[in-house]
């Protein structure tokens, strides 16, 4: 165990450089600079190159990308070009939203999506076949658009549930709550449709082996064959679909929490991206790859304890 989690930990070191050095890269390339926004469209151009020259941004590339990996080794991602809070700041105060909704995102399109698949998977009839269809259309059809028609049904057409003002957790539980279930739905239907897919693919191999037909010609009943044993079997396949969904939330949550005003990591990369403001994007970046890295190694750590032929693989 211990040797899998240090090769994974020798992965990630790579992959948050390479993910940091291109980031970099291509905002270097995008129009525009920090210097602009701050100054306006009527600065001079000598105000421009004085506030750029301030800011670092008349650098080669490759000093200035040394400069800011120099410091992020030591923990410090530097401030905002445009309101000059600490990024790690920044980052602290906008994180919390975007766990609660990528979490419980995760959890009902999880708990939806295994039942979904289970059932079109023990049951072949209309129904079956309804469900899938309806999966089907949930995988297709765009968060963002999804989140536009539930906000034109619970909010302008039967104002039953807020379209934004997001209250954090510690002030509110039952507003909170309230708060994320239009931006948890919109954000899970598509992921929905997927994990069903998978989950009924994987118990319809499960189901068809011999150990199933053995189960039953031994008296086991149906709901202990498909619960206990079957999904038992089907569980590394349907934790790997969920692994993959959980990366796929994180993306469409930026989307998601500009619609519904939530302010989060997406949000906030979605507005620094807009100023120009590299440091507090190279942030976002950042810890959104170390998420997706912690989630790989519980995965393989929840593989290892399932299957632990995994550990020598």
């Amino acid at each position: 165990m211990t040797t899998l989690i240090l090769r994974r930990v020798a992965i990630s070191i790579p992959l948050l450089l390479v993910v940091s050095f291109v980031t970099f890269l291509l905002l270097s390339l995008t129009p525009g600079n920090a210097a602009y926004t701050v100054l306006g469209a009527r600065a001079t151009p000598a105000q421009l190159a004085h506030l750029r020259s301030e800011m670092g941004l008349n650098k080669p590339f490759l000093v200035q990308y040394g400069t800011w990996l120099g410091h992020a080794l030591q923990g410090n991602f530097g401030h905002s070009l445009i309101s000059g809070q600490a990024v790690s700041q920044a980052l602290a105060q906008q994180l919390a939203p975007t766990l609660s909704l990528v979490l419980l995102a995760l959890v009902a399109s999880s708990t939806a999506g295994m039942a979904l698949g289970i059932w079109s998977a023990v049951h072949t009839g209309r129904l079956a076949r309804f469900l899938d269809s309806v999966s089907f259309v949930g995988m297709a059809v765009p968060g963002f658009i999804i989140a536009l028609v539930l906000i034109q049904i619970f909010v302008v057409t039967f104002h039953v549930l807020p379209a934004s003002g997001y209250v954090s957790i510690g002030q509110s539980p039952p507003v909170w709550f309230r708060s994320l279930i239009l931006p948890v739905i919109a954000l899970s239907v598509g992921a929905i449709g997927i994990i069903a897919k998978q989950t009924r693919t994987a118990m319809q191999e499960v189901l068809s082996q011999e150990f199933i037909v053995v189960l039953r010609a031994n008296g086991y009943s149906p709901r202990s064959i498909v619960l206990r044993h079957a999904l038992r079997a089907a569980s590394i396949q349907i934790l790997s679909i969920i692994g993959v969904v959980f990366v796929g939330l994180l993306s469409g949550a930026v989307i998601i929490e500009s619609i519904f005003s939530i302010p989060g990591l997406g949000s906030l990369a979605v507005q620094a991206s807009a100023q120009s403001d590299i440091p507090v994007v190279l942030g976002v970046t950042i810890v959104f790859t170390l998420i997706v890295v912690i989630t790989n190694l519980l995965l393989d750590l929840v593989f290892m304890v399932a299957n632990p032929k995994i550990a020598h693989a």
